[in-house]
């Protein structure tokens, strides 16, 4: 019980937060930036563009099928050989991004297609472009259908995150590392903090997303 309380000392507490912060941070951004890159993708997969949607579906299958872990190592440690050099965070926003659009960019897709297509042909009908029909009327319906899907794949995002500490990014996980690589009798509080931490936020994308859902319905 002893080193549970040292364990949970202000200044752990205090720096295991900072580490949480910056997983929030890494996660906002890399889930915004592929909700919209995926969905452009999504996008040009459904609309089979000649050349371009299939060459998008080949990129999109190669990510998909590819580790995060080394979608990470590759931008923090192989970008620098074609003279970018991102640092921790920024590369870790970057690997997240692109494997993450990759992952929308299917459940776009798919959303789009599990629309009925009388949709599209009665927008059609009334005189509206592919544009037109697919911005007004497809997209809303699939959008709404997508929720669940997009809010469980985001959650995945918000956990993969730890995957970060393996380039020294100070996320919750590597300051997890840092407090019990000190004492290692702090390992178990830690991971039973980082259990509850990742719950927490989870959680929370979780209800919001459940909120919209009803909200939409």
């Amino acid at each position: 019980m002893q080193n549970w309380i040292s364990a949970f000392s202000w200044l752990n507490v205090h720096f295991l937060l900072m580490g949480l912060w910056v997983t929030i941070y890494i996660s906002v951004i890399s889930v915004i930036l592929s909700f919209i890159i995926g969905s452009i993708l999504g996008i040009i997969r459904y609309s089979k563009i000649k050349f371009v949607s299939k060459i998008v579906g080949f990129i999109i299958d190669i990510i998909r099928n590819v580790p995060l872990l080394l979608i990470i190592f590759f931008t923090y440690f192989g970008l620098p050989n074609f003279g970018l050099r991102p640092e921790t965070i920024p590369a870790a926003v970057i690997a997240m991004t692109v494997f993450e659009s990759s992952m929308i960019a299917e459940i776009v897709r798919s959303g789009i297609q599990s629309v009925s297509t009388g949709q599209m042909e009665g927008a059609r009908s009334t005189g509206m472009s592919f544009v037109q029909a697919l911005w007004h009327v497809v997209l809303p319906q699939a959008y709404k259908n997508m929720i669940p899907t997009i809010i469980s794949q985001f959650v995945s995002l918000i956990k993969d995150t730890s995957l970060a500490t393996i380039i020294v990014v100070p996320e919750m996980m590597q300051h997890a590392q840092v407090i019990y690589g000190q004492n290692s009798n702090y390992i178990l509080p830690m991971f039973a903090a980082l259990a509850v931490l990742y719950f927490i936020v989870c959680f929370t994308l979780s209800v919001i997303g459940n909120v919209i859902g009803k909200h939409l319905t």
